[in-house]
């Protein structure tokens, strides 16, 4: 007999039963996305790991924890079949088969009467691959065929051009710590989605050289403001180029709201009625740290960490950091912003308190294929910024957790 090809389709399971035997790896893998879709699902194993075990605690699915037993597939509209005893796998795709249940077998896909393909979704689109026929069927293969599509779909190089959607207003992305790579997917999808952007020095810059030629690139550094300051001049430019119909990506380094002033942008487009979408993104304060071999907290060393500006120094009167207290502190301190004043940061830290010894690491260019880590202590940091002419942008951290990983200083 010919072997045909699978037919594709769509189960719509919302309350309907849905029956899964066996709760091991294969179980734990695919009854999230039944759960998601609405489906009464009932599991039937004597054990479970521990992952199904809290979907059962939840009252996700309903576990009875017994072995398959004729029967156990009445009523049931699918079928998972996934145990580790070959013998009840086959009785049940026999009882699928007479109760006509499409039914999936992990042991043996020739068996069943229906084949789960690699599925990933994307903007309310979901992706299914499967391949031709049963024979030389190979996992791999379609789940780098599906990961292909939806990374296309999530990044916006895969849409076609008379249905690429736009999202109208403006979103604030943060662009992550400088590495391309590290920015959201969702950020990725709205830069490409966009007709200007409006970017930061400290954004992913390599990002930028992707974009088609008809996007607007504006370097928000040179947006010349006369009598406004330069954050007005940015705010307006934003709601500028929205009140054209355009859309508008404001990409940022780090996260917009850790030291970004991205709820001042909000605000001023709020005050516009502009609308505006904003997008996280992976903050320098733990990334670049993390990235140098240095975790911001460890067990048995540090159970906090605090993330504070050092663009104003702590004798100036715009100052709203409490250094005396930081100085008190027994976990980690990460400063952003604080190069240039890191020689009176530090004799405040050590006035206050802190020991002189405590080891200091600058890690410059985080994630960058510039990024160079520079090690000193609190006595030292300031003529080691000199010596070693450290530049910003760089992220300085301050406690014993600077000696726990591996040190790979210039």
């Amino acid at each position: 007999m010919a072997e045909h090809p699978a037919y594709p389709v769509g189960l719509r399971l919302t309350g309907r039963r849905v029956v899964v035997l066996g709760g091991g790896q294969v179980a734990q893998r695919r009854l999230p996305a039944l759960i998601a879709a609405g489906a009464d699902i009932h599991l039937v194993s004597p054990t479970a790991t521990p992952s199904v075990e809290a979907m059962a605690d939840a009252g996700e699915i309903t576990w009875q924890r017994r072995a398959y037993a004729d029967g156990d597939l009445a009523n049931a509209w699918y079928a998972l079949i996934a145990t580790s005893d070959p013998e009840a796998n086959t009785r049940a795709s026999a009882e699928a088969e007479t109760h006509r249940v499409w039914c999936v077998r992990s042991d043996d896909a020739d068996a069943a009467t229906a084949w789960t393909p690699a599925t990933g979704t994307s903007e309310g689109v979901t992706v299914a691959v499967l391949t031709t026929n049963a024979r030389g069927r190979d996992p791999r293969h379609t789940a780098a065929i599906r990961d292909a599509v939806v990374e296309g779909l999530r990044d916006g190089t895969l849409v076609a051009p008379h249905h690429r959607t736009r999202t109208t207003g403006v979103a604030l992305v943060g662009g992550g710590p400088g590495d391309p790579d590290l920015i959201t997917v969702r950020g990725r999808r709205l830069l490409a989605e966009a007709d200007v952007v409006i970017a930061d020095r400290l954004g992913p810059r390599d990002l930028l050289a992707e974009l088609p030629p008809h996007v607007e690139v504006i370097d928000a550094a040179k947006i010349p403001y006369g009598r406004f300051m330069a954050q007005e001049a940015i705010n307006n430019a934003l709601i500028e180029h929205a009140k054209q119909g355009k859309s508008v990506v404001r990409l940022k380094g780090g996260d917009p709201y850790v030291f970004g002033r991205g709820m001042e942008e909000l605000q001023a487009l709020a005050e516009a009625g502009i609308p505006c979408t904003v997008v996280p993104g992976i903050s320098s304060s733990i990334s670049v740290p993390g990235a140098a071999g240095i975790p911001v907290t460890h067990r048995g060393v540090a159970h906090e960490f605090t993330v504070v500006s050092g663009h104003v120094a702590p004798d100036d009167e715009r100052s709203l950091v409490d250094w005396p207290s930081l100085a008190k502190l027994t976990g980690t301190l990460v400063i952003l912003m604080g190069v240039d004043k890191i020689g009176r940061i530090a004799e405040t830290l050590v006035a206050h308190g802190k020991s002189p010894d405590t080891p200091v690491a600058l890690v410059q260019e985080g994630t960058t294929a510039a990024q160079r880590r520079v090690d000193a202590t609190l006595a030292t940091v300031a003529e080691t910024v000199r010596t070693q002419d450290v530049k910003p942008p760089a992220v300085i951290v301050v406690g014993e957790v600077v000696t726990v990983g591996p040190q790979t200083s210039e």
